[in-house]
């Protein structure tokens, strides 16, 4: 009787709507741990040359800044996501092939976002290096910084559109 219980309980949950939460969760947590881990990693190089110079905050800062897109860009795709599934207006039903490719529509962010934030602060921490050096030559540390971020974009439209185009049912 247990048994059949939970297994009631199971078929339950294996519907459209928690495929496509799955999908939105997963775009938000690793584009987010990708984003915290890169904000951290820059920042602990910044403390150092802060220490030294703290005249060179504002150079820093957006150097900084640039890996925490990421987790932005997963969390907009999340909430396209919650919207398409009617969570917050009139609920919409999904098939669980409909939620199932939903979900799967978030993995381009969740994968680019999570690795492209670590990357992007590599580059960032490196040019952290030069400010410390050369705070003139910030703009080309930042602008090196920006194309890992094409990458996070790229994946953010391969998300974002197949989410808004797809129709339901």
């Amino acid at each position: 009787m247990e048994i059949t219980t939970f297994a009631s309980f199971l078929a339950s949950m294996l519907n459209g709507r928690n495929f496509a939460l799955i999908g939105a969760a997963l775009a938000v947590i690793f584009s987010g741990i990708g984003s915290a881990k890169g904000v951290g990693m820059v920042a602990e190089a910044s403390a150092g040359v802060l220490a030294e110079d703290p005249s060179k905050f504002g150079r820093t800062l957006l150097l900084q800044v640039l890996p925490g897109t990421q987790g932005i860009y997963g969390f907009a795709v999340a909430f396209l996501i919650v919207l398409k599934t009617g969570i917050l207006s009139t609920p919409v039903e999904l098939s669980v092939f409909d939620g199932v490719l939903i979900g799967a529509m978030a993995l381009p962010i969740a994968i680019v976002g999570y690795f492209s934030a670590i990357k992007q602060a590599r580059v960032a921490v490196a040019g952290i290096s030069v400010v410390a050096k050369r705070p003139e030559e910030s703009g080309k540390c930042i602008t090196s910084a920006v194309l890992v971020e094409m990458y996070a974009i790229l994946a953010l439209l391969i998300s974002a559109l197949p989410i808004l185009l797809y129709k339901v049912g």
